[in-house]
């Protein structure tokens, strides 16, 4: 595998396009951006969220959420000196790296209001060499902590499973922290379960054991609820 989930700290080898080598793509920021009821997603204010592909001028904004994002999701889980030294600045330099090499293989999304970006996650071909024919995996999911519990979360994950199954994968793979029990609640009412895979994973010298979790995908459960 290659990081909780979802992390984009590796290379593009390893992590395409968004480096989730080290992102446990577990948890959007806190793990529970699903809205009420199934509700649509809301911005700032209510502002109505657009989910768009990233560009390159997202690279910082995408920094910003996935920083603010380890730190609120992972405290507690991980070392706090981790935290504190992540920079914004590196890693908006290696999203534009992973941008650049990703070679139409990741999938990366943006949630914005408002102009804003205020969240962002990514997909793509599932690293795992036991992981079944046609599997695609949900590299990172990462939302501003003050736009958490509002949709954007399960919002940026309806657009990705739907890319996703557009690219003909089957399911959808991710991996998470295990002692991340909000995140893994988001995830379980998204649909995922655990599939009985766990890997080792340190964080500035501790382990941090993720578990995998699998979502079997079609044109019709990628499509978001109807609200009407």
């Amino acid at each position: 595998m290659s990081g909780p989930s979802t992390d984009p700290t590796s290379d593009p080898s390893s992590d395409p396009s968004s480096d989730p080598s080290s992102d446990p793509a577990g948890d959007p920021a806190g793990g529970s951006a699903s809205g009420p009821a199934g509700g649509p997603a809301a911005g700032p204010a209510g502002a109505p969220v657009r989910i768009r592909a990233m560009t390159a001028d997202d690279c910082e904004a995408v920094a910003t959420v996935r920083v603010r994002g380890w730190r609120y999701a992972y405290a507690g889980l991980m070392p706090q000196a981790y935290l504190d030294a992540m920079s914004v600045e590196e890693d908006a330099a290696r999203r534009r790296e992973y941008l650049v090499g990703g070679e139409g293989r990741v999938t990366d999304l943006v949630a914005e209001a408002r102009g804003r970006v205020i969240g962002w996650g990514c997909c793509g071909p599932s690293r795992d060499a036991d992981a079944p024919a046609g599997s695609a995996e949900l590299y990172a999911l990462y939302v501003l902590p003050e736009r958490l519990s509002t949709g954007v979360g399960r919002a940026l994950m309806d657009a990705l499973a739907e890319r996703a199954v557009a690219g003909g994968a089957s399911a959808l793979l991710l991996w998470v922290l295990a002692d991340n029990e909000r995140a893994r609640r988001f995830y379980a009412k998204a649909g995922f379960a655990p599939d009985g895979a766990r890997e080792p994973f340190e964080v500035g010298g501790v382990e941090v054991p993720e578990v995998r979790y699998a979502r079997r995908l079609s044109a019709s459960s990628a499509a978001p609820p109807s609200r009407g």
